[in-house]
């Protein structure tokens, strides 16, 4: 384990990683997490891990197993890893160091029920927030949380990196958030209660309830105005019977709002199983006719049209219709804008991929000022000496190049 400040980075190298193995035929190994990165199958020196640590998962019972978490997976897996070594049935090697982690098992194996136990453990992602795995990183672990974080967690590899996003003055608290920010007050609150036991009192909690909560709200989780020309969000009434447009008072009825979210929820189900199944295409028009029942019933600022589009947005992508993806892209911006702080790294990645498509389309100039906004995000968090920097930086000079020779050649 290596733990290391630079000027504004600071990084540790996990002491427990894992990632998901699925082998086909095998049950047994579907229940667990394997430690380290493996191929589709297991080396054979794992396979006195693997045997052992399926012995203990499968003898638990059904609903045990659905509460086994990557984090706790994980937990099991670096004990039983260290008591096989100690006995030398496995190799100890140079990345193995338990010093931190011996304190957690201990605590974990005196629950009463550690199936109810959280840790913090980490998603590992790629430089994209792809999720590659699970990561144990005690240090790491330790950095409280906040809905207006003053840093960012990321990954080189196995290594986390936490990278402040914001001057942070001496003796101030590094701050990073356990969820996606995107989101009402209530629903942050809820997620963090649901997931890590605890409630939020950074400076965007605690003004929960006062007027600009309550209309920021309302327009990113609430329903929009009947009068399409109005931009209004809308509350419940006294008598609870509609909801009332704070801008121009028009009610909208209750009974029709239900209606509309029935029918985008019975849509949704469709749609989820088209995409798992590979229909892209009919996916594709099922998330359409989605958008276009949510345009009725939600605020243009909407966090639940914003998802919808984002997955319009990767089904064309996958079907190579660049010009609908293009446009779904574009759709998201606005929305990325108002609900991520400046330097977040997926407002970064969004411009990222609106000016590889614009570029793709030939419109090189709005191409190099997407580019060139993705990498004014982007190297506060990852710096410039990394693959993915260096790729964007590339990318960038090229796009830059191409529209200046397009100009010279107007000329």
């Amino acid at each position: 384990m290596s733990l290391y400040q630079t000027e504004h980075q600071l990084t540790q190298d996990a002491i427990g990683v894992s990632r998901q193995v699925i082998l086909k035929g095998a049950r047994l190994v579907k229940l667990f997490v394997t430690v380290g990165a493996h191929a589709r199958y297991p080396k054979k020196s794992d396979w006195n891990l693997h045997r052992l640590e399926c012995g203990v998962l499968s003898k638990l019972d059904k609903d045990r197993q659905k509460s086994l978490t990557p984090s706790i997976r994980l937990m099991v897996k670096l004990y039983l890893r260290r008591k096989l070594q100690s006995e030398k049935l496995i190799p100890i090697t140079v990345t193995d160091n338990y010093n931190l982690v011996g304190a957690l098992v201990s605590r974990i194996l005196a629950y009463i029920n550690p199936f109810k136990l959280a840790c913090n453990a980490h998603t590992i992602c790629d430089s994209e927030l792809r999720p590659l795995g699970t990561g144990l990183y005690p240090i790491i672990s330790i950095i409280n949380h906040s809905c207006f974080p003053n840093s960012v967690l990321v990954f080189e590899g196995r290594v986390a990196v936490i990278c402040a996003v914001q001057r942070i003055p001496k003796g101030t608290e590094v701050l990073i958030s356990y969820i996606e920010t995107a989101g009402s007050t209530t629903t942050r609150q809820k997620a963090l209660r649901e997931q890590y036991f605890f409630s939020c009192a950074c400076p965007r909690c605690i003004k929960e309830g006062n007027s600009d909560d309550i209309q920021e709200s309302a327009i990113l989780e609430g329903y929009r105005c009947k009068d399409g020309g109005c931009n209004g969000f809308l509350l419940r009434d006294s008598g609870d019977k509609g909801f009332i447009c704070q801008q121009c008072g028009i009610v909208r009825d209750r009974e029709e709002i239900k209606k509309l979210v029935g029918e985008i929820n019975l849509l949704s189900e469709k749609a989820s199983k088209l995409v798992s199944s590979g229909f892209n295409t009919e996916a594709g028009a099922t998330y359409k006719m989605i958008e276009k029942l949510q345009l009725k019933l939600c605020h243009s600022f909407s966090i639940n049209l914003m998802r919808t589009r984002e997955t319009l947005l990767k089904i064309f992508m996958e079907l190579r219709d660049w010009k609908e993806a293009l446009a779904y892209c574009r759709s998201t911006i606005p929305v990325y804008e108002r609900v991520y702080p400046v330097f977040h790294p997926l407002l970064g990645l969004q411009y990222y991929t609106f000016g590889k498509l614009e570029w793709l389309l030939g419109d090189t100039a709005d191409a190099c000022k997407s580019l060139t906004k993705a990498v004014d995000i982007l190297r506060i968090i990852h710096g410039t000496n990394t693959p993915f920097m260096k790729e964007l930086l590339i990318k960038l000079e090229e796009a830059q190049a191409e529209a200046s020779y397009k100009l010279s050649s107007m000329n």
